[in-house]
């Protein structure tokens, strides 16, 4: 069997609980970003953003209220545009800067994440969420300084995460062979998508017990990061 030279990991759900997304980033972002564009509008990055939703929503050249309107729709609809995701990465940034944020990441992650780094494994992100989030979430985590462990941050710029061709740039960004990298995430579609690519894939489910492992048809499962280690990547 190829060994396994790198993992990529998705975040949400696999690395960091939904409940951390869902429950406090996106409710603080929603939150504030009305007051945060008409603060901002006059910043190049900002004005950049606000003229694409514009642009995106098809509603012509509107005040900065009005486009904060239609940002807030998106963020009902969870639609994963470009602007409104680099808009929320500056909110969260300033967030964590103040202290108000701190990224949560599951203890058997933090843990295996240090591990794989030390014996030579190169590591990788792949998530919906922004580079700039990523970033944050593992770099001011509750963990400490995670970010410093990943070679490469990667969002859906690069393709949809259930689209194999998305893992093959991955692939080609990182220089090894599909088969020596393995994907983590709690997506079913995602997994299979990997596979699809030719990478090695597990499927996270927190639902589990944390030493659960089980062969599926699809692909392995597995209740935390610890049954992977022991199974798949454990130096002995």
């Amino acid at each position: 069997m190829t060994a396994i030279r790198a993992v990529v990991t998705d975040i949400e759900g696999t690395t960091t609980p939904l409940a951390f997304v869902h429950e406090v980033l996106f409710p603080y972002a929603r939150e504030r970003i009305r007051q945060f564009v008409k603060k901002h509008e006059g910043d190049s990055e900002v004005a950049a953003a606000l003229a694409e939703a514009r642009q995106l929503g098809g509603i012509g050249d509107v005040d900065t209220d009005a486009t904060a309107d239609l940002l807030l729709s998106w963020m009902e609809e969870d639609r994963k545009a470009g602007p409104l995701k680099l808009l929320q990465g500056l909110i969260w940034r300033q967030g964590y800067e103040e202290g108000a944020l701190k990224g949560e990441v599951y203890e058997d992650a933090a843990a295996l994440l240090e591990q794989w780094h030390e014996r030579g494994l190169r590591l990788f992100v792949y998530s919906s969420g922004s580079e700039e989030a990523q970033r944050l979430i593992f770099g001011r985590s509750d963990k400490g300084d995670l970010a410093k462990l990943f070679e490469g941050f990667f969002d859906t710029r690069i393709g949809a995460k259930v689209e194999a061709d998305s893992y093959k740039t991955i692939v080609r960004e990182a220089g090894l062979n599909a088969e020596e990298m393995l994907f983590l995430s709690d997506h079913a579609g995602e997994i299979a998508a990997a596979r699809d690519a030719g990478m090695k894939a597990v499927r996270i489910d927190r639902e589990l017990a944390l030493d659960m492992w089980k062969e599926d048809e699809a692909a392995p499962v597995a209740g935390s990061f610890l049954p992977v280690e022991a199974n798949l990547l454990s130096a002995g």
